[in-house]
C-alpha cells in the first residue's frame, strides 16, 4: 500500500529570506494561487509577526485560497501567536506554526534557556493556539543538533498540548542522509504518542543534502515534507519541491509514497517563482533547470532518438515542459493569448488580460515570434509591479567608438515625471549612472549579469543586478529585446525592491 506525503511549501516565508528575494504583495498573491494549482498541501504564507507587510500578505492569501492550507509563522510568544491567527482566521484551512530551539547551543547562547524552560514554552505556545484553532504544528529548531532523548521529550509535550503536526528541521543543513534516518526512527519509536501526530522534517542545503535528507526521512517514516520552489531559501537554500516530487513519483519502486501534486504545473511555477524573485535556476539544476532535458553528446543524442528512456528518467511533458509550444505572433488575438496563458498557468481577470494583450502587441512588432518566456515577462512585468515608486518612461542611449557614451532618461517617480541625461563609461554606465541621479539613491551595484531568455537574435535579453543599501539586499530583474533597455528596467526594479524593504522592515527574520 502507497502513502501519501504532504507537501508544505514554505517559498513564500523561508524562500523569501534569500539574500534579496523579498516580495510584494501582489507578488506573493499570485505565486500562492499558483502554489494552489501546483497542488501542494499547505502554504507557509509568511511570519506576520516579522512585518505589518509580511501580516497583510499573508492575510490577503488566508482570504483567498479555498483548497490549500494556509499557515503563519510563530515563536512560541502569545504576541506572535495573536499576530498569526490575525493574519490566517479567515482561511479556509487555516494553521499556526510555532517553534522554538532545542541544541543546547541554542539554549545556551541564543534563547539562555534551560530544557525545562524549553518545554515550558513549547507546551504553553501550543495550547494557546489550540484555542484558536485545531491545526497546529510545533517546530523544534535546529532539531537536528539536539539530544535525541530530548527531542522526544519536547514533541511528546507539544502533542500533549494539542499538536497535530511535529517538524524536525536541520536548520543548519548539518546532517547527512543514513544519520538523519536514524534520527527520525529514533525519534518515532521513543516518543510514545508520536502516532496522534504528523511527523513532518524541514531540510537545508548547506552540503547539498537537503533533498537526500528529506527522501531518507520520508523512508524512514516521514509524512511531510517542508520544501521551495527551485530550493531557494536562506545560505545555501531548502528541500527543493520538484526533487522530491519527481523522485516520488520517478522511483516509486524504493520510495512508495505519493503526493498531490499536479506535476504538469512545476516548470511553470518554478517559471514564476525565478520571474518574481529575480533568481535564476542554474542551467544544470535537477527537474527545472534549461539543461535538465537537454542532449548534446551524439551518443545520446542517438539513443534518445530511437527511445527516449535510453537517457531520460522522466518525460518533459510530465513536469510542465512541452515540446511543441504553440508560437503567438503578431497576428494571433486576444482569445488565442487567453487560451495559452491559461495553459502556462495564469488565469487573468478581464482587465489584466487587456494590460498583457497591449504589452504583448507591442513586443510582437519588435520580433517575429512570442514564445512562453516572452510571455512570463510580460506578466511579471505588467502585472505583478503595479505600484512600483519609480518607472521607465523613456530611455535613449547614444554609444559607439568614436562618441562619448551618454544616455537620457525620463522617470515616473510617484506620478511625477522627471528627466535628466548623464554620461558613463559605457551606454549601460551611462544610463545606470543618470537613473541613480533621478532616484538619488546611494544604493551598491554588487552583481550585474545577462543571459538570453530564447535563442535567435531577436530574443528578450534578461538582466539580473543585485543591489545593496544601508544592510539591505535586492535583485532586480528585467528584460527586453534591446540589452541596454533591459539593464535599465532590472536596475529600476532592484530599486523599487529596495524601495519595498524599506517601507516593510523586518523585525527579526526567522530560521527553520
Amino acid at each position: 500500500m502507497t502513502d501519501r506525503v504532504t507537501i508544505f511549501d514554505t517559498t513564500l516565508r523561508d524562500g523569501e529570506q534569500s539574500p534579496g528575494a523579498s516580495m510584494n504583495t501582489a507578488e506573493k498573491l499570485r505565486l500562492a494561487t499558483q502554489l494552489e494549482k501546483l497542488g501542494v498541501d499547505v502554504i507557509e504564507a509568511g511570519f506576520p509577526a516579522a512585518s505589518e507587510g509580511d501580516l497583510e500578505a499573508v492575510s490577503r492569501i488566508a482570504g483567498k485560497l479555498e483548497r490549500t492550507e494556509v499557515a503563519a509563522l510563530a515563536r512560541t510568544a502569545k504576541e506572535d501567536i495573536d499576530r498569526a491567527w490575525k493574519a490566517i482566521r479567515h482561511a479556509a484551512k487555516p494553521r499556526i506554526h510555532t517553534f522554538i530551539a532545542t541544541s543546547d547551543i541554542h539554549l545556551e547562547y541564543k534563547l539562555k534557556m534551560s530544557r525545562d524552560e524549553v518545554v515550558n514554552a513549547a507546551v504553553e505556545a501550543v495550547k494557546y493556539a489550540k484555542t484558536l484553532t485545531e491545526n497546529i504544528e510545533f517546530s523544534s529548531e535546529d532539531g537536528s543538533r539536539s539530544d535525541r532523548d530530548f527531542l522526544c521529550r519536547v514533541f511528546e509535550a507539544a502533542i500533549d498540548a494539542g499538536a497535530t503536526t511535529i517538524n524536525l528541521p536541520d536548520t543548519v543543513g548539518y546532517a547527512v542522509p543514513e544519520e538523519f534516518a536514524d534520527l527520525v526512527g529514533y525519534v518515532r519509536n521513543h516518543t510514545p504518542n508520536i502516532g496522534k501526530a504528523v511527523f513532518s522534517v524541514h531540510c537545508h542545503n548547506d552540503l547539498g543534502l537537503a533533498t537526500a535528507n528529506t527522501l531518507a526521512a520520508i523512508k524512514a517514516g516521514a509524512r511531510q515534507a517542508e520544501v521551495t520552489i527551485n530550493g531557494i531559501g536562506e545560505r545555501a537554500g531548502n528541500t527543493s519541491l520538484e526533487e522530491i516530487v519527481m523522485a516520488l513519483h520517478t522511483r516509486q519502486n524504493i520510495l512508495p509514497a505519493t503526493t498531490n501534486i499536479n506535476t504538469r504545473f512545476i516548470h511553470p511555477t518554478s517559471r514564476l517563482v525565478s520571474m518574481i524573485t529575480g533568481i535564476m535556476v542554474q542551467p544544470n539544476k535537477a527537474i527545472v533547470g534549461a539543461n535538465a532535458f537537454a542532449h548534446e553528446a551524439g551518443i545520446h543524442q542517438d539513443g534518445v532518438l530511437k527511445n527516449r528512456m535510453t537517457y531520460e528518467i522522466m518525460k518533459p511533458e510530465t513536469i510542465g515542459l512541452s515540446t511543441n509550444k504553440l508560437v503567438l505572433g503578431k497576428h494571433s488575438g486576444r482569445h488565442a493569448l487567453r487560451e495559452h496563458l491559461k495553459e502556462m498557468g495564469y488565469d487573468l481577470s478581464s482587465e489584466e488580460l487587456n494590460l498583457v494583450f497591449e504589452k504583448f502587441k507591442e513586443l510582437a512588432d519588435k520580433k517575429k515570434h512570442i514564445v512562453d518566456e516572452d510571455l512570463e515577462v510580460i506578466v511579471t512585468e505588467g502585472i505583478l509591479r503595479t505600484s512600483d515608486v519609480f518607472k521607465l518612461e523613456y530611455l535613449h542611449v547614444t554609444a559607439g567608438t568614436t562618441v562619448l557614451p551618454m544616455a537620457s532618461v525620463k522617470l515616473n517617480i510617484q506620478g511625477r515625471s522627471v528627466q535628466s541625461a548623464g554620461y558613463g563609461n559605457g551606454p549601460i554606465d551611462a544610463a545606470f549612472n543618470t537613473i541613480a541621479n533621478l532616484t538619488g539613491t546611494e544604493s551598491e551595484l554588487l552583481r550585474f549579469s545577462i543571459s538570453a531568455l530564447t535563442g535567435g537574435t531577436d530574443a528578450q535579453g534578461e538582466v539580473t543586478v543585485r543591489l545593496r543599501e544601508n544592510g539591505l539586499t535586492a535583485l532586480g530583474k528585467g528584460a527586453d529585446p534591446d540589452i541596454i533597455t533591459a539593464s535599465a528596467r532590472a536596475y529600476i526594479n532592484g530599486l523599487n525592491r529596495l524601495e519595498y524593504l524599506k517601507s516593510h522592515p523586518i523585525k527579526e527574520a526567522a530560521g527553520l
